[in-house]
């Protein structure tokens, strides 16, 4: 139990060491990532009102999950989201990684946003 604690803690202490450096403006809003065990979920976050310009996630009917990896569906998500984001003018974005290493499905969802069209 003492392991899944600090293993908890030091993801916390990832993300708000990056979160000191990362701030989303109105120029350049945050995109922020959730991962859990089987979702994957994106947000574009104007920080200085607190607001959400647009999401995505893995449990939507536009992600076509069946028969596919969760790496292929994070992929998508990503594609998703950047598409959502050049309909309301969003072309440039900081990226927040929430704590989670660069890689596997976060990054797989970074190179679909990358894809669709974000600029980061």
């Amino acid at each position: 139990m003492k392991r899944i604690i600090e293993k908890r803690l030091r993801k916390e202490r990832r993300k708000k060491r990056v979160r000191k450096k990362i701030y989303g403006t109105p120029e350049r809003p945050r995109l922020s990532v959730f991962r859990s065990n089987r979702h994957i979920y994106a947000q574009i976050i104007d920080d200085t009102v607190g607001h959400t310009l647009a999401s995505a996630c893995s449990m939507e009917k536009e992600v076509d999950t069946s028969g596919k990896t969760k790496t292929e569906v994070a992929r998508e998500v990503g594609l998703l989201l950047a598409r959502r984001a050049r309909e309301k003018g969003i072309e440039k974005v900081v990226f927040d990684r929430g704590g989670n290493l660069y890689h596997g499905r976060v990054k797989a969802l970074a190179e679909g946003a990358r894809e669709g069209g974000l600029v980061f």
